[in-house]
């Protein structure tokens, strides 16, 4: 039998509003079929109620500040069907978007966690390989059921799914990564008709940051003759898609020797005549200070600095700072790309904080475009935590 877990009189405001998190502090009571109190083992299925016994949802339970993370508004069966329609119903709107049937894009996000109505699960799909992320003990239990809906969905399509939650579980769980379906490790895949390799076993995340897409797009529009900086490059994205576009000459920087490797395989990948290319395994601050070269185009894509929210202003001072840094670097009239994908630096947050560098840098800037993460990564409008992703392209005199 299910728990069955009573909220606080009062607590139950937020899932009326159908955001999917319950927090401890909100939980009056558990109990289960004989009315005993309990504490359930962490990852079971329990059906949540208010003071006054109306059912609420069905989730996920952890022992966790986010005690319950919420599968299911309605009172149905968390069974293999439940699992069939929500990956199938994630799948069409990848299709709506234009992404699971795009002649040019071979890989995508499949599933957004909370966006998809999943909390605590990622896949995303690299030209016939899944790759499984869980965030959350319940969906790692339930791996197998989700992989044979991610089987049945794909078909013969489909060559492998792999598991990676070992990094996103806690380290006590001593989850495993490995495949739960096929075999593989590597893969050439395409997006908007750029070419990558994608290893998803020694990858970061699950391989590639497929969430800045959209973004690498719009960088085409400003690479045609340009001189560009690529910072914390990871496996070259936004390097590619220069120089695919026409840079006469492309940078790429990130401090992992691994990510440059990466870089540099994609670039001869995508080789074009006429764009010069070099990379370096530095520091970007440090690239930043003794570099000489006039760019026309920089980006600057570092990583979280605040994962929690007791870091925020160590990472607010460090967005500062590299962003004064490269706007006084840029040329006169140099388009600089900028994000943060800090969950806890919020967009208002951010545009502040590069209002402040530009400031700092005593330049004037101009914004050209307000930048957030693609369709396939699409944020709940009842869970805005799942805006994680937010950029800028400003214009630097």
């Amino acid at each position: 039998m299910i728990a069955k877990l009573i909220l606080s009189s009062g607590k139950d405001q937020s899932l009326r509003r159908f955001h999917p998190w319950i927090f401890s502090g909100a939980i009056k009571k558990i109990k289960d079929e004989n009315g005993r109190e309990i504490i359930p083992n962490e990852g079971d299925i329990i059906r949540v109620f208010d003071n006054k016994d109306e059912f609420l949802g069905i989730g996920h339970y952890s022992g966790g500040s986010i005690a319950v993370r919420i599968l299911s508004f309605d009172d149905v069966a968390i069974d293999e069907q439940f699992w069939k329609t929500k990956i199938t119903d994630a799948f069409k709107r990848r299709i709506i978007c234009g992404l699971a049937d795009s002649s040019g894009t071979n890989v995508y996000r499949l599933i957004h966690a909370e966006g998809d109505g999943l909390p605590g699960l990622i896949i995303d799909y690299y030209n016939g390989y899944a790759v499984f992320q869980a965030h959350s003990i319940g969906m790692y239990n339930m791996r197998h059921a989700i992989t044979d809906a991610i089987k049945e969905l794909y078909g013969v399509e489909l060559k492998g799914i792999y598991d990676k939650s070992a990094e996103t579980l806690p380290k006590t769980f001593n989850a495993e990564n490995g495949y739960l379906f096929g075999e593989g490790s590597k893969v050439e895949v395409t997006e908007n008709g750029h070419k990558f390799n994608i290893n998803w076993v020694t990858g970061q995340k699950t391989g590639f940051f497929i969430d800045q897409r959209d973004n690498r797009e719009l960088l085409t529009h400003y690479s045609k003759g340009k001189k560009i900086l690529n910072t914390f490059c990871y496996s070259g994205g936004f390097s590619v898609y220069a120089m695919n576009n026409g840079a006469t000459l492309v940078h790429s920087v990130d401090s992992s020797k691994k990510a440059i490797e990466l870089t540099d395989e994609n670039m001869k990948l995508n080789h074009k005549d006429g764009c010069v290319y070099e990379s370096f395994a530095v520091d970007t601050f440090d690239f930043l200070d003794k570099t000489k070269e006039d760019y026309d185009v920089i980006i600057l894509d570092p990583p979280a600095f605040a994962k929690h929210q007791n870091v925020k202003h160590n990472a607010v001072q460090g967005y500062k700072r590299l962003n004064a840094e490269t706007m006084r670097k840029i040329k006169s009239g140099g388009i600089l790309f900028t994000f943060s994908c800090s969950q806890a630096v919020d967009r208002h947050l951010f545009n502040s904080t590069i209002m402040s560098a530009a400031i700092q840098a005593g330049r004037k800037v101009r914004v050209l475009h307000h930048l957030c993460q693609p369709a396939d990564h699409a944020p709940s409008i009842f869970h805005p935590e799942g805006e994680y992703l937010k950029g800028l392209v400003l214009m630097v005199e």
